[in-house]
């Protein structure tokens, strides 16, 4: 898989990941990797706080940034 970005540029890179909000390949260089954390447990128990990774492009990284 390719790098949306390069490829509509008439370059090639290789992708390493997905975005997790748009769903755009993103390469080593661009992407973006953010700790998410993610609650746990049942309805019953007191829930907990996992952390996550979420990766994502430059332009969604951007837009949840601003």
């Amino acid at each position: 898989m390719q790098r949306l970005d390069s490829r509509t540029q008439g370059a090639t890179s290789t992708a390493v990941g997905v975005c997790h909000d748009c769903g755009a390949a993103v390469c080593e260089e661009h992407a973006r990797v953010v700790v998410n954390e993610v609650r746990r447990g049942s309805m019953l128990a007191a829930p907990y706080r996992a952390p996550a990774r979420m990766v994502r492009c430059p332009l969604c990284a951007a837009a949840r940034a601003a």
